[in-house]
């Protein structure tokens, strides 16, 4: 048997090999690799160290990557090449460094902003403004191996960005006094480092603790095969099957997030559920949940990135009667598409749900009737097992079948990928209006990339619920 499965390994690595000799070649932006800070630099560092060395870090990429750049690679749609329309430098606020916000009086709060894999912190800056503007100050940190060049996150681990996140929760409790609220908001794989901080701050006077988490498409768990994808870059172990070290190679056409994912990218998610998952088991058996912070979480009913169910079992499940709320966005029902739908997507809410009483709200965006595209708030109070429905000013577009992983932090007038951009910024692309027509293989781009939806028709909820949170916990401090 152990001679099979080798013999099985073997042909299954050499397979990978083979296929890695083929596809785009490795450019610059795929083999120079920043020297951002890890884990033990970011824990000795303050806040105005981290943006110094980050500035550095940016400047070689500019002499490495940008500077150097290939004639042949000095192309419109590529955002290393400083002549694009895309290039990042250009712009007024390049949303791939860390930032900070502050109020015009005194600060009624802080909050600290966590992006996602392969983002940058221009994921979150429509929250941020709404925090600003609500007399918060808000910092926004640019997590390790992000918004430089892909090749950075084949030299990261995830206690990097862990790292960060004590960083950026250090510098705003700094800012604000101790009777202020302290809120974490994060996205995608932000969010799994939120909750995760979170779950730390239990320990007696370890951490600054938050008063509130806001998750957003939350990393909580993510597929199986996350757990063996480290095994995929082995071949990349020889010089001649270095591309092995990579699930994607894609033209760089974003200017605030990297399209091309190296394996290491997934590996260390991977291995951030798997704490976290750890860190909520133990304090669980050490009776220190009830202490957590309230978490709300908005998340698609689908997602191709993280599962859905995993933020129910894998969080909610273990979540004290603290006031936490879920809120999930379901499929548009009434979409013309709704005759391809497969049976399991149909279905998704009663397999994911488990029945009322739950020790969490639940709020269900959803088609007011299968064949309407406006919507409805459907509300299940915590220890309630009856639900209350409230029509919402707000529909599903009539092309849209479901929102996505990627789409909620973004509002439909979102410059970059919004459906209806806002066309007083200018980041060299509208991504989320595109809607190709056309034969395969003339666009630089996979048509699944263009097809995703990025932005949310029900921003405008989302962001009210957000500012609810903030003044409840205003009031309440």
């Amino acid at each position: 048997m152990i001679v099979l499965v080798l013999v099985i390994s073997a042909a299954v690595l050499g397979l990978r090999a083979w296929d890695s000799l083929g596809g785009p070649p490795l450019e610059p932006w795929h083999t120079y690799v920043p020297a951002d800070m890890h884990a033990d630099e970011i824990d000795r560092s303050d806040w105005a160290g981290y943006l110094r060395h980050e500035e550095d870090v940016f400047r070689d990429v500019r002499r490495e990557v940008v500077d150097r750049i290939d004639p042949q690679a000095a192309l419109p749609g590529n955002r290393y090449w400083a002549g694009s329309p895309i290039y990042p430098g250009r712009f007024d606020h390049d949303f791939n460094r860390s930032y900070l916000l502050e109020p015009d009086g005194p600060p009624a709060g802080a909050v600290v902003l966590l992006h996602g894999l392969t983002d940058s912190p221009y994921s979150l800056r429509h929250v941020g403004r709404l925090y600003r503007d609500r007399g918060f100050v808000v910092v926004a940190i640019r997590l390790p191996a992000h918004g430089t060049v892909p090749a950075a996150l084949t030299d990261v681990a995830w206690e990097d960005w862990d790292a960060a996140t004590r960083l950026a929760v250090r510098e705003a409790r700094r800012r604000v006094s101790t009777d202020r609220p302290l809120h974490i908001v994060g996205y995608s794989n932000g969010g799994a480092l939120a909750m995760k901080y979170a779950v730390d701050a239990l320990d007696a006077g370890a951490l600054p603790r938050p008063d509130r988490l806001i998750l957003i498409s939350p990393m909580i768990g993510i597929t199986s095969f996350a757990r063996f994808v480290g095994l995929a870059a082995l071949p990349a172990l020889l010089p001649a099957f270095a591309k092995a070290a990579w699930l994607g190679l894609v033209p760089e056409f974003n200017p605030f997030k990297y399209n091309s994912f190296p394996v290491n990218g997934a590996r260390q998610s991977h291995r951030l559920t798997i704490a976290l998952q750890d860190r909520l088991a133990q304090a669980g058996r050490e009776g220190r949940l009830a202490a957590l912070p309230p978490v709300l979480t908005f998340q698609s009913v689908v997602d191709f990135t993280v599962s859905t169910p995993a933020v129910i079992s894998g969080l909610y499940a273990h979540l004290p009667s603290n006031g936490s709320e879920l809120v999930l966005f379901d499929l548009n029902r009434a979409a013309a598409l709704s005759v391809l739908l497969r049976d399991a997507a149909e279905a998704v809410l009663s397999r994911i749900l488990p029945p009322p009483p739950r020790h969490y709200r639940t709020v269900i965006i959803s088609n007011a009737a299968a064949d309407r595209y406006d919507v409805s708030e459907r509300v299940t109070e915590a220890g309630d097992t009856t639900e209350q429905v409230r029509a919402l000013d707000l529909a599903f577009p009539r092309d849209i079948f479901s929102l996505s992983h990627v789409a909620l932090p973004f509002p439909v007038s979102d410059s970059l990928y919004g459906l209806q951009p806002d066309e007083s910024e200018d980041f060299g692309v509208h991504l989320g209006a595109i809607a190709p027509r056309g034969e395969r293989g003339v666009l630089i781009v996979n048509l699944d990339t263009l097809l995703r939806v990025s932005s949310n028709p029900f921003f405008p909820y989302q962001i009210s619920r957000i500012e609810q949170a903030i003044a409840r916990d205003t009031r309440r401090r």
